[in-house]
């Protein structure tokens, strides 16, 4: 039933005609409660794509399995449908807009024949921030509803912010594979879209009904469409954590950290600190919205109200407070089901003696296949992280005193670097490198650029997106927040890890506030300014001075080289480094 609150004519009428395109057996409107959520999972259960965990091991959670083919971001078949290629970029795939309309609606015909078509109202940040943004997504995926009721704010909540004027961004979202019985119904990849209109502010999925590829508010709204938007009305939309960092003093900075998938974001912006007195609180580990305040700072907000995180190297070692945030009421996707009934990853912790794996088939551990998919999630709500700082979702953001670029980099990187300046940090930026993981499909272990962990997200030109940083940092002035690169991969020359990472982050962390307040040294290196003799702290560690200061040594032929190779980069993507 159509809820009373959606007045808005231009929403009843992108409803109506995508209904009759569309051809649904029924139309429901998504509340986005918990009694809709676990309906739509029981129904999926029914359907043998997953199954309920044990109630008293893991209450109120779920078990899913996706299609083998369907279990990450698909970049290749992820395009930007801008009037023009230049407004793609050299890193976006682009298509035509016309064309690709025309052959999308031909897929989109008649393909929910017999199914129900959810219409899910939901909000990004918020509600009241100034940067918040509705979206209205039509899917045929129960498993997409239940996702969306937890990673956005759904239903009423959101037409209320939609008023009878306001702008949204129309979602259209279908698994396709018309007439299947499948657990879990897809297209083959090559019949698989997910198409961005920024012209339009519009996003079309077919073919995938899988993370980023299907929760059209993650990646494809929240970052793709509203980096465009960003750009349009003067503020950032970045793939950035958001944390809370307070001293033994009782002083609290907000840090943002930018690092390619699967590199850490959600082990930071959940730290355990090793350091006494020293506290962190997690705002958000996965996106960020970026605005300058009347007060010339800048402030940042999470438009997200959930986590959907990789579930492999996840553990009590590893991140305690995500254990513990996932301990109920959490979503898992192709993890192994143990014969208690819970589930198990690798990384977790010691292998069940049996299980049945990702793709339900018997498994053991000396079977030769992981359990788990590589890029298992779990999805679950924002307010189940003990470590939740309570500035989370306050509408106007909290201010930044510092932004980290990272990504993992086995050698030439030192362990944490700042910029001497606005712009030398925007390079930093846009050097980011990483060996690739299996967030997305593809060849992992490959060493990518991926500039401001933005490569895959960005919904425009990225030379003109760095030309927007820089104007960016222009406004800020000297309220701008420092800049800094970090490195927690570094190896020695045994491939062993020189940094023990996880809770130990926080020395890093207290040397980088030291310097946003003015009482750490540092010393220039051609990569930046590194911590001074003594600057990490290291007491307590196995860490030697040495191992310390090879951590943080810049290597000058290393360093000549990753000047030329950032400037073919830089030269591929259309970008003038140094300015």
């Amino acid at each position: 039933m159509m809820p009373a609150s959606a007045v808005h004519p231009r929403l009843l009428a992108f409803v109506e005609a995508w209904t009759a395109h569309l051809g649904p057996a029924q139309v429901r409107w998504s509340d986005g409660s918990a009694a809709e959520r676990d309906a739509c999972l029981r129904h999926l259960v029914a359907s043998g794509a997953g199954v309920a965990l044990d109630p008293v091991r893991r209450p109120g959670s779920w078990l899913f399995r996706s299609d083998p083919s369907d279990v990450a971001r698909i970049e290749e078949r992820t395009v930007i449908a801008s009037a023009t290629r230049a407004g793609a970029g050299p890193l976006n795939r682009w298509a035509d807009p016309g064309q690709l309309r025309h052959e999308m609606r031909g897929l989109y015909a008649g393909c929910m024949a017999g199914r129900t078509l959810w219409v899910v109202p939901f909000l990004m940040g918020p509600p009241g921030s100034p940067l918040a943004q509705v979206g209205i997504q039509l899917t045929d995926s129960p498993y997409v509803v239940a996702s969306m009721s937890i990673m956005t704010r759904v239903g009423a909540v959101a037409l209320r912010q939609l008023g009878t004027d306001g702008p949204f961004t129309p979602c259209i979202h279908a698994l396709g594979a018309p007439g299947s019985t499948a657990p879990w119904p897809c297209e083959p990849i090559e019949r698989k879209w997910i198409a961005h209109f920024p012209d339009e502010r519009e996003i079309w999925s077919f073919g995938s009904g899988y993370g980023g590829n299907a929760l059209l508010g993650k990646k494809c709204l929240a970052l793709r469409i509203a980096s465009v938007i960003a750009r349009d009305q003067g503020w950032l939309a970045e793939h950035m954590l958001i944390l809370a960092l307070t001293s033994p003093q009782g002083r609290t900075h907000y840090i943002a950290a930018a690092f390619p998938s699967a590199c850490g974001k959600t082990n930071l912006a959940m730290l355990t600190p090793s350091l006494p007195g020293w506290t962190v609180r997690c705002l958000g580990d996965d996106i960020a919205w970026l605005r300058i305040g009347a007060d010339g700072r800048l402030w940042a907000v999470n438009p997200e109200a959930g986590f959907f995180g990789v579930a492999p190297g996840t553990s009590v070692r590893s991140n305690p407070q995500a254990m513990a945030t996932v301990a109920r009421d959490t979503i898992f996707t192709n993890c192994l089901l143990t014969p208690e009934g819970d589930v198990w990853w690798e990384g977790m912790g010691p292998a069940p003696a049996n299980g049945i794996d990702w793709q339900g088939r018997t498994w053991t551990p000396d079977c030769g296949r992981t359990g788990a998919h590589a890029n298992a999630r779990f999805t679950v709500a924002a307010t189940r992280c003990p470590a939740l700082d309570p500035q989370w979702d306050d509408p106007a953001g909290v201010p930044l005193s510092a932004i980290l670029f990272g990504g993992r980099r086995a050698h030439l990187t030192p362990l944490v670097a700042e910029a001497a300046d606005w712009d030398a940090g925007v390079d930093m930026g846009l050097a980011v490198a990483s060996e690739t993981t299996a967030a997305a499909l593809g060849a992992t272990g490959v060493l990518r650029r991926d500039p401001f962990a933005m490569r895959p997200f960005c919904g425009y030109d990225i030379a003109a997106y760095a030309a927007h940083w820089r104007t960016m940092g222009r406004r800020l002035g000297a309220q701008a927040p420092r800049l800094f690169t970090v490195n927690w991969f570094r190896r020695d020359a045994s491939g062993r890890f020189l940094w023990p990472g996880f809770g130990d982050n926080v020395r890093v962390l207290q040397w980088i506030i030291a310097r946003c307040e003015g009482s750490a040294a540092a010393v220039p290196t051609p990569m930046g300014l590194v911590p001074a003799e003594g600057g990490i702290d290291i007491a307590g560690t196995e860490i030697t001075p040495d191992t310390l200061r090879e951590l943080l040594r810049v290597d000058p032929a290393a360093w000549q080289q990753e000047v030329l190779d950032r400037a073919a980069s830089a030269q591929e993507m259309g970008i003038t480094m140094g300015r």
